[in-house]
């Protein structure tokens, strides 16, 4: 009986400090997220992790969407450290909306530069009832969309932007609307030299005055080579 009652109180202490070497888990000791997850680039208040050079007054942020409208060209490059904002193969979604005459795009594979036109990457153009004929849901003068636009002015709608090492799909609510590979070698058009699938971060344009888009959300996943 004495022997049994030794036992026990041998126990008791072991169990109990079993239970204390296994903590329950807190926000700062879970694993971080897979890399097969989506993560928001943009943070619903503020421009926190973008940049932006000349005409920078025309991006805003208000009611949780980045919204620009003002003097182009004003393109808004991701600039934070999610993935160092540098990617090979992505995909990106982004919602938005235009606004009747806008003209706006996304760059994907891009680096930052003061003003101007982006010289590097390329970009999934977005416009409806801009005067420009190509639309949104092509690769700007790589596979166009001409004419017909696949979404509508008013209304909100997704943008999808996966590259999977020359492989490039667009898809406008979920319908591919630009399948594209490019060839090897490389062999961009005249006047688009620096138009090639690399790496590099994303950006946002701000196109004329007369343009205005918001972005609700911005977020990309990283996918493997």
């Amino acid at each position: 009986m004495r022997f049994r009652l030794l036992q026990s109180m041998w126990v008791i202490p072991l169990f109990s400090l079993a239970c204390q070497s296994t903590p329950r888990p807190t926000e700062k000791t879970l694993p971080p997220k897979p890399a097969d997850e989506f993560i928001s680039l943009f943070d619903g208040k503020s421009l926190d992790g973008w940049k932006i050079g000349k005409n920078a007054a025309s991006w805003t942020v208000a009611n949780g969407e980045m919204i620009v409208h003002g003097p182009g060209p004003a393109h808004l490059f991701y600039d934070g450290p999610i993935h160092h904002h540098d990617w090979k193969n992505f995909h990106l979604q982004a919602e938005l909306m235009t606004y009747p005459h806008a003209n706006s795009g996304i760059y994907f594979h891009t680096a930052f530069q003061e003003e101007g036109w982006p010289k590097q990457g390329f970009e999934a153009q977005v416009n409806q009832t801009h005067s420009d004929r190509k639309k949104t849901g092509g690769i700007y003068n790589i596979q166009d969309v001409m004419d017909q636009p696949p979404a509508e002015d008013n209304k909100w709608f997704v943008y999808d932007i996966i590259v999977q090492n020359k492989h490039v799909i667009l898809k406008i609510d979920g319908k591919v609307t630009a399948d594209w590979t490019e060839p090897t070698p490389a062999t961009p058009p005249k006047g688009m030299e620096g138009r090639f699938i690399q790496h590099g971060t994303v950006a946002l344009q701000g196109h004329d005055p007369l343009s205005e888009v918001h972005y609700k959300s911005v977020k990309i996943m990283a996918l493997p080579d």
